[in-house]
């Protein structure tokens, strides 16, 4: 299994610190000690486990928007969208789990055309107001015909989001995005008149579920 190289210093100092409690455990016979030890060995198999980057193949196509995060989808909604798409735009959102898949990908090819950080607060993903009101990093990438706008959102738990994008950089329907650390949320704004083929309370899977289809 692959990880996200985010995770590798997680993983490493994990290991580390349970390889030295269990070495202190044998050598004082302390079992105290080894309860904390496998306490320390559950946590990171759940921290590799949290990291894993798996690679994903699925239907692609220029006119289909793929979801970007793993999770469940908590809302489709038309809204306005100023800051890249200009107007009016469907918004739907996804909600990660701290058990999901936590690498982000590219819905659309294209080349990244905005970016945007807005620090903020750390409100539960999955309600409304944190789409406008959490830290968040903006993504929008132009496919020559159709704009489609990208929203990683901090969660509760979450405090750090990663972003490869640089600004006019070509990028690849399902290519590594990012990522954001510790349960979270990804929106995805696209023209209103695209044919939405997903509803809410879905599972999906970033990098492989069709979220909906561009108009011609």
């Amino acid at each position: 299994m692959s990880f996200a190289r985010e995770g590798y210093v997680f993983i490493v100092s994990a290991v580390v610190l349970t390889a030295a409690v269990m070495a202190t455990a044998l050598a004082r016979r302390s079992w105290p000690l080894w309860v904390a030890a496998f306490a320390l060995a559950l946590l990171t198999l759940w921290i590799a486990y949290f990291f894993r980057d798996p690679e994903r193949i699925g239907e692609r196509g220029g006119r289909l928007v793929i979801a970007p995060a793993d999770g469940r989808i908590v809302m489709i909604a038309q809204v306005e969208e100023p800051a890249f798409l200009r107007g009016a735009a469907c918004r739907i959102s996804i909600f990660m789990n701290v058990f999901d898949v936590h690498v982000n990908r590219y819905p659309v090819a294209g080349v990244v055309r905005y970016l945007h950080y807005n620090p903020g607060k750390f409100l539960n993903a999955a309600v409304e107001k944190s789409s406008l009101e959490n830290e968040q990093r903006s993504v929008g990438v132009d496919t020559g015909s159709q704009r489609v706008l990208v929203r990683q959102i901090a969660g509760l738990i979450a405090r750090r989001i990663v972003t490869y994008s640089r600004l006019e950089d070509p990028v690849d329907q399902g290519e590594r995005m990012g990522l954001i650390r510790f349960g979270s949320r990804v929106d995805v704004f696209l023209d209103p008149a695209s044919r939405v083929r997903v509803a809410v309370g879905q599972r999906v899977q970033a990098g492989v579920t069709v979220l909906a289809e561009l108009p011609a």
